[in-house]
């Protein structure tokens, strides 16, 4: 299996991008072809990796910028480091790939150089989260700021075959995101939703409000783009509160550091059930290819993580089956009039 990974995405690449991609090669023997100016990558890829066959780089001398616009940039810098991963997994030669960089800019890459899959309106940003006893899926995080109430059906389905593929869940479990549990709570969008989710056929459960999502209630969260970024911004900043509020308490109070050293096992599994980085990334679904949007501040820990999603999606033929999916739901999930 070969994964396209965009050497210069992040804000800490193009270090800590091959630094990761030499431990994924390492852990799971993925063939990767690391794109971007090969004057950089080259040496980096020697430092880290020494004389590794399975690890390739592709020139791109071009980068597309964190604050550029990005379907200019994509249309203008032909050669840019994300826009050739696109183009190398829309030629075949490669079957994922994984970019830290410009989120709307790896978005359009995927729109534009591998499509969406026949019945996806608007792909979905799906990020896993952890909860009590496993994981659940929200989406849409980011891609879909404004949304109609059957892109939120269109989601469901989406997120209802990954957590079925992925997470390995036999029937999933599926939520509105809401203020709410009753059927008339919420926007116009959410109320008309509900309807359109209540008679989908998917395992629908109501709505669910944000305190809940955690507790293993449901195992998808549907929700526009705007919704599901603040709720997972916020999710983000309270983890990182609260262990600076942890550390902060034991470092004032020097008697509580003997009761925390016997208790750091559990908070260290506690923080590697809450970091980011052990999922890697975001998965873009909807468009015809895996592509894993990886946080801008993934460290080689998480770029590795995120090469390890991608190759998981790509043996489990997840396009695939949510093309299958989408073509067996028909007109259900088609815009209404």
């Amino acid at each position: 299996m070969v994964i396209a990974v965009d050497a210069m995405g992040g804000d800490y690449a193009p270090e800590a991008v091959v630094e990761g991609a030499v431990r994924a090669h390492r852990q799971w023997g993925y063939e990767l072809l690391l794109v971007g100016p090969t004057g950089l990558v080259e040496p980096l890829l020697r430092r880290f990796g020494g004389g590794l066959s399975g690890i390739r780089c592709v020139e791109a001398p071009e980068v597309v910028g964190m604050d550029e616009s990005p379907a200019q940039a994509v249309r203008r810098k032909k050669n840019a480091s994300l826009v050739v991963c696109g183009e190398l997994v829309r030629r075949g030669e490669a079957g994922a790939f994984v970019s830290a960089g410009n989120t709307g800019a790896g978005m359009a890459v995927a729109l534009m150089k591998l499509g969406r899959i026949p019945g996806v309106d608007r792909p979905a940003i799906a990020t896993p989260l952890p909860a009590l006893h496993g994981r659940i899926l929200l989406l849409d995080a980011g891609a879909n700021v404004d949304c109609a109430p059957h892109n939120l059906l269109q989601f469901a389905i989406l997120g209802s075959v990954y957590a079925r593929e992925v997470f390995g869940v036999a029937a999933p479990r599926v939520g509105l995101l809401n203020i709410g549990e009753e059927a008339t709570k919420g926007t116009q969008l959410c109320q008309e939703a509900y309807a359109l989710l209540s008679q989908a056929p998917i395992r629908f459960v109501g709505n669910v409000e944000a305190r809940d999502i955690f507790r293993d209630l449901v195992d998808v969260v549907v929700c526009d783009g705007f919704v599901g970024n603040v709720t997972l911004k916020m999710g983000e900043g309270v983890v990182d509160f609260l262990r600076t509020l942890i550390q902060a308490e034991i470092r004032s109070r020097p008697w509580l550091r003997v009761p925390a050293a016997m208790l750091m096992p559990a908070l260290r599994r506690i923080q590697r059930q809450t970091d980011y980085r052990e999922a890697g990334g975001a998965q873009l679904l909807g468009v015809e290819g895996v592509c894993i949007i990886s946080h801008g501040r993934s460290d080689a820990r998480a770029i590795c993580n995120a090469i390890r999603t991608a190759g998981e999606e790509v043996q489990r033929g997840l396009v695939a089956k949510i093309r299958s999916e989408f073509a067996a739901a028909g007109q259900l999930v088609a815009p209404r009039a």
